[in-house]
């Protein structure tokens, strides 16, 4: 809209006022009753606003309906954010109403050079709750990235901070999503690949546009989300080929010279039409956050992130009620935010609580290792039997939840840093996602141990929480770090380990699964949890030694119940014999080994013994 033609709305306004007044104002005598502002230029961006004073004697007016004029002759533009106010000084020279100053002198506050002040304006901006919808704006167009990625990890931040994404660019002519997304991926280098990186950009490029058979899934799931019966001699589940190019993308980008080249070729733009695209996909839209994270891990790509508008997407994401969307969103927003976090969040590692800004200080760190065929989230969810839900719009969080370590634990001690794990792993050499792949624990250790000690896991005291495979992993970490110097910390503040249901001396599951290798193949990872392994019981009689001689507090959980396989096959998993580490007490549940981790209630005894153990292990740390 131009200026002329705004004036003459607000001309139009005020005659409305004097037709319904009691007398009648010849038009001459109207300039007195309208002062323009003027126009207030900050960074590029123009505000015009209109004033209504106060009316000679000779007019009437309804004071409410000024009120509501008013409220609605504020003009913002829907743009990319500002990146800096030019002029600090310009409060003194412009004339701004008595109830907006506060708006500028927050954004003033934001920019000074004290960090201190600058996260205390973040925190006034975020509890502010009774503005009007132009100030939200106002904040939204004139602060800065560093703001605006602190105000989207305030955890009360209205919405309305954060301004659309700017639009997308046009689509080439006679190119679709898809075929923009395998140039993506083919203008990529091709140096620094392993052998997976490869597997997966050649499967990409050389597939169509039709649908792709998945690879087919083995007999078993240890340790994780369940252990079904064989899909793969039934229906065959597809992916389309943006799937295939985005799990090459996302190995891409945990190279950091690759993300120079997927931001340089337009990334940001694609992911995110594609993340809009697919919002009825979330393993479409967690792939990107994923790539989005990983991105974000390079500190000279962060301008190009915020103004491409991905904070104001990741900003709504963390309030998303679905855990896994959530997390990924507070991991990419952690790695954007240099003003209060220190650490970096590689792929697979996600906190869960706190999972924004808080005054809440963080005393010790709490990690969950997820075991053989697990998951970050669901492993550690409720009992299954309790999903039973209403569909009431409020949900009690103390009877229910999806991420017990995020709702009930974070619940009962705030002052803990709360970290959950994520990585790959195949029982059978058919569910491999990668054939070339053939990780040990040895080799999965070192990776995990990296990637958490950039996460600064070490700087305080901490427990380690495991499951079944991921108890062996613990072990290994801990031998590992405790060779490195440099790793020291981590071993002089690990206080305590809780294994579930964890086969320090082997599993069943593994001697059965070789018994019938002709249907399993069973992968390395699989073949290292037989009782006769070798790498198994070095790593029992190195990690018992060690774990006396620095006086770990240990608590150790198993099932005592068989797991069902499909309808054919039932199994007890890790007898109690073998899941006796040999130190700390050692307590049978009733449960079997998928359950062993997930609580039924939070009243249930697994979750108040295990809390219990947290609490008592980190009483002094806590403390101080």
């Amino acid at each position: 809209m131009s200026l002329a033609a705004y004036c003459v709305i607000c001309c139009r306004r005020i005659g409305s006022f004097a037709s319904r007044s009691k007398s009648h104002t010849p038009w001459r005598n109207i300039r007195n009753i309208i002062r323009f502002t003027g126009s207030l230029i900050v960074g590029g961006s123009l505000f015009i606003t209109y004033e209504v004073l106060a009316l000679k004697k000779s007019l009437m007016l309804d004071t409410q309906v000024v009120e509501r004029e008013k409220m609605k002759s504020y003009i913002y533009v829907h743009k990319a954010p500002i990146d800096r106010l030019d002029n600090h000084d310009s409060f003194s020279t412009v004339d701004i109403e008595d109830h907006d100053c506060a708006v500028w002198l927050l954004l003033r506050k934001s920019r000074e050079d004290d960090l201190a002040a600058r996260l205390e304006a973040v925190r006034e901006m975020s509890e502010a709750h009774h503005w009007h919808d132009y100030q939200y704006r106002i904040i939204a167009q004139a602060c800065d990235p560093r703001t605006l990625i602190g105000l989207a990890r305030s955890k009360e931040s209205d919405l309305r901070f954060f301004l659309p994404p700017p639009p997308l660019p046009s689509l080439k002519e006679d190119s679709s999503t898809e075929e923009e997304l395998r140039h993506l991926l083919a203008s990529l280098p091709q140096t620094e690949l392993d052998e997976c990186l490869q597997y997966f950009t050649s499967l990409a490029l050389s597939e169509s546009s039709q649908s792709l058979a998945a690879q087919k899934g083995g007999l078993w799931c240890f340790g994780g989300n369940g252990l079904p019966y064989a899909e793969s001699f039934g229906k065959v589940p597809s992916a389309t080929v943006e799937m295939f190019c985005l799990e090459a993308i996302v190995k891409h980008s945990e190279i950091p010279s690759h993300c120079d080249h997927i931001e340089a070729g337009g990334g940001l733009q694609l992911l995110q039409r594609l993340y809009q695209l697919h919002k009825d996909c979330p393993k479409v839209q967690r792939n990107i956050m994923r790539i989005i994270g990983n991105m974000a891990l390079n500190e000279h790509l962060h301008p190009a992130i915020v103004h491409s508008g991905w904070v104001s997407l990741m900003a709504e994401a963390l309030k998303s009620s679905h855990i896994m969307e959530a997390s990924h969103a507070a991991r990419t927003l952690a790695n954007l935010d240099r003003e209060t976090v220190g650490e970096k969040y590689q792929d697979g590692v996600y906190v869960l609580h706190p999972q924004c800004r808080t005054s809440q200080p963080i005393k010790a760190d709490v990690l969950f290792i997820h075991g053989l065929m697990g998951a970050a989230f669901k492993t550690w969810r409720q009992h299954d039997s309790q999903r039973a839900l209403t569909e009431s719009a409020v949900v009690d969080e103390d009877r229910y939840t999806t991420c017990w370590p995020k709702t009930w634990l974070a619940k009962d001690c705030p002052s803990l840093r709360i970290i959950s794990v994520e990585y790959d792993t195949s029982l059978s050499d058919w569910r491999a996602r990668c054939p070339m792949e053939r990780k040990s624990i040895a080799f999965r250790s070192n990776e995990l141990l990296n990637k958490l000690r950039a996460a600064g896991v070490g700087d305080r005291p901490m427990i380690w929480i495991s499951h079944s495979m991921g108890g062996l992993l613990v072990k290994k970490m801990l031998l590992e770090a405790s060779k490195k110097p440099e790793l020291s910390a981590v071993i002089n503040n690990t206080r305590g380990i809780i294994f579930y249901s964890v086969p320090h001396h082997g599993s069943r599951l593994a001697e059965y699964s070789v018994n019938i290798r002709y249907l399993l193949f069973p992968s390395l990872e699989v073949k290292e949890l037989s009782k006769d392994s070798p790498a198994l019981k070095i790593l029992q009689d190195d990690f018992l030694e060690f774990a006396k001689d620095k006086n770990f507090q240990v608590l150790n959980f198993v099932e005592t119940q068989p797991t069902f396989i499909g309808s054919m096959i039932k199994l007890h998993v890790v007898p109690v014999e073998s899941a006796d580490l040999g130190i700390g007490d050692l307590i049978p549940v009733d449960v079997n080994h998928l359950n062993i981790c997930k609580p039924k209630t939070k009243d249930a005894f697994l979750y108040q013994r295990t809390l219990k153990f947290i609490c008592e292990t980190l009483a002094r740390d806590l403390e101080n």
